[in-house]
């Protein structure tokens, strides 16, 4: 990953959704600029342009002159907080937008290689977003200044006065949702439906409790779950909680102890699910891995006589 940092325009009037402060609106119980800040959390320095608020992670703010001035005088007032030859500018209304995706255009040519000033998310419909996107900082410093010097002020310029004059790489949209972006009431009901679509619910809430506890781990979903059924069917239901955290809790200390935690996090799995296993057998009158002959049903083998010396 190339070293960067991050430009977010958390300002804006938000007429479309009647002044309501926009970035603190939420989507699955986080706002909207605190998931922004999760995507970029590698920043080696994160910028908001607008109005300070609590965040969960610390940031430095900035406000472009006038407020309100419009996206470009935000970049610029954003650009010139930041140190690195490449920045990640993003607007802070996007719940969907991933670190792949940042990924994807920090390292698309014109990112953080190649001869291009820098490199533009496409969405699927074929329009690129210049609030998704990836600027080596020299030309962008040299084209913003050079509309300044022609226009008297960057006040109300478009984004696409700046885009227009640089030289932008593409990078498609693969996830179908990291450009989505909420602009009016209608978007954000949308927003708030599809992260609890069946099929993202899942991954959506382990990233919002990382981001909540704030920690960074891979999560091996199917092994815990695996864990929490045999723990529900072979103990009792509300073991399968208990015991997923209790194997979180081990897998702590190992990693703490040095070793590798999505390793740590295996084993525990593996130890509490066999546990779970064996006092299930023994529930269902298996043998539990005892050699001395057991019971059948909780009923002693003798005591039919069928068992006992001819």
């Amino acid at each position: 990953m190339s070293s960067y940092d991050a430009i977010i325009l958390a300002g804006g009037a938000a007429r479309r959704l009647g002044g309501a402060d926009k970035p603190g609106l939420s989507v699955g119980g986080r706002t909207l600029l605190d998931r922004v800040l999760d995507a970029c959390a590698d920043a080696d320095a994160t910028v908001v342009v607008g109005g300070r608020r609590p965040t969960t992670r610390p940031v430095r703010w900035t406000q472009e002159d006038p407020p309100g001035a419009g996206p470009v005088a935000a970049l610029d007032a954003g650009l010139r907080q930041t140190t690195a030859d490449l920045v990640l500018v993003l607007s802070a209304d996007l719940p969907f937008l991933d670190r792949p995706t940042v990924q994807a255009l920090l390292t698309a040519p014109g990112g953080a290689h190649g001869g291009a000033d820098g490199a533009l998310l496409r969405d699927r419909s074929g329009h690129d977003q210049p609030l998704v996107a990836s600027y080596r900082t020299e030309p962008l410093r040299r084209e913003i200044a050079l509309l300044a010097t022609e226009h008297g002020t960057l006040s109300g310029l478009p984004l696409r006065a700046l885009t227009a004059e640089l030289d932008l790489a593409h990078v498609t949209d693969t996830a179908p949702l990291a450009s989505f972006d909420c602009d009016t009431w209608e978007d954000l009901a949308s927003a708030r439906a599809r992260i609890r679509e069946h099929g993202n619910v899942l991954d959506q809430w382990i990233t919002a409790v990382r981001s909540e506890l704030g920690i960074d781990v891979d999560v091996d979903v199917k092994t815990l779950l695996d864990v929490a059924r045999d723990a529900a069917h072979g103990v009792a239901r509300p073991a399968a909680p208990l015991t997923t955290f209790l194997v979180g809790y081990a897998a702590a200390r190992a990693e703490a102890a040095g070793a590798d935690p999505a390793t740590a996090v295996a084993e525990a799995s593996r130890k509490a699910a066999d546990l779970a296993l064996r006092w299930a057998a023994e529930a269902e009158g298996g043998t539990g891995g005892d050699t001395g002959g057991g019971t059948t049903g909780g009923t002693g083998g003798t005591a039919s006589g069928e068992n006992g010396p001819g």
